[in-house]
């Protein structure tokens, strides 16, 4: 321990260059520039699935709904029968702005 500190203050003791650690830097800052927006995409991705499984769920209960009420369901009556969250209601909105080519089976 004391060779290393002598080291250090002779001004001996191995270390890294500013050019080195720039470098290093650089490296890092370009890997993170390729992954960070690859990252970004899988989370829409992620987001969009999600919202269809929930596109899934409102439908039929959508369809529970028709059955028992002899009536056509809307996405308000199924959220104040409590049948939907407010959440899944969004998330069926946000699916069907972003998927214009599909057709929406339930209106608002």
């Amino acid at each position: 321990m004391k060779k290393i500190l002598i080291a250090i203050k002779e001004g001996k003791a191995p270390s890294f260059t500013l050019l080195e650690m720039l470098f290093v830097l650089l490296i890092i800052s370009v890997l993170l520039l390729l992954f960070v927006p690859n990252l970004a995409k899988q989370k829409d991705k992620v987001n969009n699935t999600g919202n269809a499984a929930v596109v899934k769920v409102v439908e039929s209960q959508a369809e529970l709904y028709e059955l028992n009420e002899n009536a056509p369901a809307t996405l308000s009556k199924l959220v104040a029968e409590g049948s939907i969250s407010a959440k899944q209601q969004k998330a069926y909105n946000d699916y069907y702005a972003k998927n214009s080519k599909e057709t929406r089976r339930i209106a608002n």
